[in-house]
């Protein structure tokens, strides 16, 4: 996997690079947020490893403009240990995961891995439908009433889940285990976050909304009532 780690700590990228490449994954280190986003625009590399505190540009803006710019890449936020309002706005603005230091490099070998999977579950299926909502698994795309809807790689995943089994309810910790494949810290309002996300993207009006909260279980995508 093409990994691109945007971190001012010097040390720290070193370390994380050297780990990372004994995983068979091809790295570039980066030390200025703004300089970062170029790269990660002109060559989108699978993966970015973003530290939010980056001189230049802040990793919340070079986020932003990521996804703005419908970047494919996925990105694995890192924050500091008490930063939890940070990875919450990480998180709300198209993060696909994160990772608090200090870590270790086996945890984020591990994390890395988890992220970079493509489709949820293996599903043979290629194309799922929802009402007006169809989704290309093999290439990745949504549609709604004809008109492509941008996610980011997570939100795919997110959906992915819950369009293989429309009128199912299924548990946020389910969500958890099935899109992220482990057990995550916050894991209730992550999978709320991105829930969150997906209704705005998929549900504008005069949409009616297709994703339902099914109270005291969690959540499930069904045809409009």
């Amino acid at each position: 996997m093409r990994i691109l780690v945007i971190e001012d700590e010097r040390q720290l990228a070193g370390h994380i690079t050297r780990a990372l490449a004994r995983h068979g994954h091809c790295l570039t280190a980066l030390h200025d947020g703004a300089e970062g986003l170029t790269a990660a625009l002109a060559d989108p590399p699978d993966l970015v490893l973003l530290d939010l505190n980056l001189p230049g540009l802040d990793g919340l803006s070079v986020l932003a403009r990521l996804r703005a710019a419908q970047s494919p890449s996925r990105v694995l936020i890192l924050t500091a240990r008490g930063e939890v309002e940070q990875r919450v706005k990480g998180l709300h603005a198209g993060a696909d995961d994160y990772l608090a230091k200090p870590f270790s490099m086996d945890e984020l070998a591990a994390r890395v891995e988890a992220v970079g999977r493509r489709g949820a579950t293996g599903t043979a299926d290629d194309l799922l439908k929802v009402a007006d909502l169809r989704m290309d698994v093999r290439h990745r795309r949504v549609t709604r009433g004809g008109k492509i809807i941008a996610l980011s790689p997570r939100e795919f995943d997110v959906l992915q889940v819950l369009m293989q089994e429309p009128g199912r309810p299924f548990s946020r910790t389910e969500l958890c285990e099935r899109v992220w494949q482990r057990d995550h810290e916050y894991d209730t309002r992550t999978v709320e976050i991105f829930i969150t996300r997906l209704r705005k993207k998929l549900e504008s009006p005069p949409s009616p909304p297709l994703i339902y909260t099914v109270r005291g279980v969690g959540y499930s995508i069904r045809s409009p009532e």
